[in-house]
C-alpha cells in the first residue's frame, strides 16, 4: 500500500495518543505487538489519512477499534460510522470493541482479532511484515470468542 502523506500535526496526535495509551490500549497492545498473533505485526496509533486508528495489521487490510464511554453517545457513533466506512472504502476491515470487553474478556477479543485476521488473509500466511525495535515473538493461547457482530467491512 502505497504510503498516503501525513500531515506533522497528525503524526504529532498519533504520537501524543501513544503515549497516552488508556488501560484496555495498553492490555491489548501487549498481546498484538510483536507478531503475537499467528505472526501478524500490529501498529498502534496510525495516522490515516484524516483519521488515527488504534491498531492496524496492514498485511491483512484489518483494523481494530477500541471504545470507551465518550463512544456511548449517539454523535459520536455517528461519527464512527463515518469513519468506519472510510476505512472500509480503503479495503480495511473494522473490529470494535469496547474497554469494558478488552478488560473483562481479554481473550475473547484476541481470538476474534486471530480468526477474521485469518479469514482475511484466506488461509495463506500473512506477507512478511517488517520488524520493529525490541522485536521478539512469543504465541498466546486464547481460546474464547466474542463479539463477532460488531466487525465491518466483513467479506460475503
Amino acid at each position: 500500500m502505497p504510503h498516503a502523506v501525513v500531515s506533522e500535526r497528525q503524526r504529532g496526535r498519533a504520537k501524543q495518543l501513544r503515549q497516552t495509551m488508556t488501560r484496555a490500549e495498553t492490555l491489548l497492545w501487549r498481546y498484538v505487538k510483536a507478531n503475537r498473533i499467528d505472526g501478524l505485526g500490529f501498529r498502534r496509533q496510525v495516522p490515516i489519512r484524516n483519521y488515527i486508528a488504534d491498531f492496524v495489521c496492514l498485511s491483512v487490510k484489518l483494523i481494530v477499534e477500541l471504545d470507551g464511554e465518550p463512544h456511548d453517545f449517539e454523535e459520536r457513533q455517528k461519527a464512527d460510522q463515518t469513519r468506519d466506512a472510510f476505512f472500509v472504502s480503503e479495503g480495511f476491515q473494522v473490529l470494535r470493541f469496547t474497554n469494558e470487553e478488552v478488560m473483562s474478556n481479554l481473550e475473547g477479543v484476541v481470538e476474534t482479532i486471530r480468526q477474521t485476521a485469518a479469514s482475511r488473509a484466506g488461509g495463506s500466511p500473512p506477507s512478511p511484515t517488517l520488524p520493529h525495535k525490541g522485536g521478539g515473538s512469543g504465541k498466546d493461547a486464547a481460546s474464547i470468542t466474542k463479539n463477532t457482530s460488531k466487525i465491518r467491512g466483513s467479506r460475503p
